[in-house]
């Protein structure tokens, strides 16, 4: 049986990522933010998991500017 995950809304996700919600918006839209749930359809609420917030800052970490391009590269 699966357990309850404690999920944020968008608001407090923006927050924790140190960027407007508008950017966690256009991210989703684009496909290249963190991993979201979305409730209800289409227009349903948006909300995510913690876990998932800090995969997605741990894959942006980088030791020097040409690790970063090569991710990049890779990842394009």
């Amino acid at each position: 049986m699966a357990t309850a995950t404690t999920v944020v809304n968008s608001a407090e996700a923006a927050n924790r990522l140190g960027i407007r919600v508008q950017t966690l918006r256009k991210w989703r839209y684009l496909g290249t933010g963190p991993r979201y749930i979305r409730y209800g359809g289409m227009r349903g609420r948006v909300v995510y998991r913690p876990e998932d917030l800090e995969a997605f800052l741990e894959g942006r970490i980088f030791n020097n500017t040409t690790e970063e391009t090569v991710h990049h590269e890779q990842t394009a």
